[in-house]
């Protein structure tokens, strides 16, 4: 996720992508969701079952407020985009980086959904519906990309970047509400 996110938010200011950008930004959130997983799940070993219950319903707004936040900057960026008429480049680091983003975040929702079943964690499900959303944001970046390049036209990453907002705030709803779990 690491390596996602900085390849990802490079290439997006360096090509001035932002679905690339938007993407490199997921995984950052992804990253610091990750961080407040384990901050839960650290806070259940240390104190029992009674404060983790407090813990993973901050885990899960956390996640969630980070999520809107971004998608409150994909339309906003998008809109200026598409109003002011800039075109951005092609990122061959940004494509290549969300193709190998498509099978590994779906291999890491599938280990964190098990987990999260295992454990009863609905903070893991969130985390791991963000490993499924980020398999499906790769999805985007890669239609979008490749389209740019083949059409050459200008818009295509500013529309790209806004057909990834209605699975951020997808995403973002159901971590913020917790009803994303149907873990025992």
């Amino acid at each position: 996720m690491t390596i996602e996110a900085v390849v990802s938010i490079g290439a997006g200011l360096t090509a001035g992508s932002l679905v690339v950008l938007a993407f490199g930004l997921d995984s950052l959130i992804e990253l610091v969701s990750a961080g407040v997983l384990m901050w839960r799940l650290s806070t259940e070993l240390r104190y029992g079952q009674r404060f983790s219950e407090r813990a993973e319903h901050i885990a899960s707004r956390i996640g969630g407020t980070l999520l809107f936040l971004l998608a409150a900057y994909v339309i906003v960026a998008a809109a200026w985009r598409l109003w002011h008429g800039t075109g951005e480049e092609f990122s061959w680091p940004g494509f290549v980086v969300a193709l190998i983003a498509i099978p590994a975040m779906r291999y890491l929702a599938r280990r964190k959904i098990d987990i999260a079943e295992k454990i009863g964690s609905r903070a893991l499900r969130a985390d791991a519906m963000e490993a499924v959303t980020c398999g499906w944001l790769s999805f985007v970046v890669v239609i979008s990309l490749a389209a740019q390049w083949l059409t050459g036209a200008w818009w295509l990453d500013a529309a790209g970047s806004l057909a990834i907002v209605w699975l951020l705030i997808k995403e973002g709803r159901e971590a913020w509400s917790g009803d994303e779990c149907c873990c025992p």
